[in-house]
């Protein structure tokens, strides 16, 4: 996979957003292995942008790592500071199930009634109220109707 080119001004963009970042992930000895590179292609998905430690002193090598990073991922080298690598991949939108002419669910309500007098504690019932019920003012629970338009200029555009 081609790894992500960005425009200088983009570039510049994303370090600023790297700056208060902490590594996430950790290179040791063992160097790139497979774990190391399925951990940040987790990182990538979950935060886009992540700082990657790497625990050697090789310039090259380091140099390296971040470029098979980039490839292997798809993703934009950002940044190669010191020890820290900074990459950066868009994150996937996740899909939602939605399920068709589904109704909201069953929900708790607390329902409080003071007392006539005010010297006795106030009555806390939870109520489970379904999807299709409300709670009125007097804390009783009633069946949702459908709303009728109130206004006929809004009813005659639709």
């Amino acid at each position: 996979m081609p790894q992500i080119n960005l425009t200088p001004a983009q570039r510049k963009e994303k370090r600023a957003d790297a700056h208060h970042l902490d590594p996430v992930v950790m290179i040791g000895g063992e160097g790139l292995t497979p774990a190391v590179v399925k951990e940040t292609d987790a990182a990538l998905k979950a935060h886009g942008l992540i700082k990657v430690r790497v625990f050697s002193d090789d310039r090259t090598a380091r140099e390296a790592m971040l470029a098979q990073l980039s490839d292997e991922l798809d993703a934009a080298p950002i940044q190669h500071i010191g020890k820290l690598l900074v990459l950066w991949r868009p994150i996937p939108e996740k899909a939602k199930a939605e399920r068709e002419g589904a109704m909201p669910g069953p929900r708790v309500v607390k329902i409080v009634k003071f007392s006539k007098n005010g010297n006795s504690r106030p009555q806390v019932n939870k109520v489970k109220v379904m999807g299709n019920e409300r709670v009125t003012q007097g804390g009783e629970i009633k069946r949702a109707k459908k709303r009728k338009p109130t206004s006929v200029k809004k009813s005659v555009s639709d």
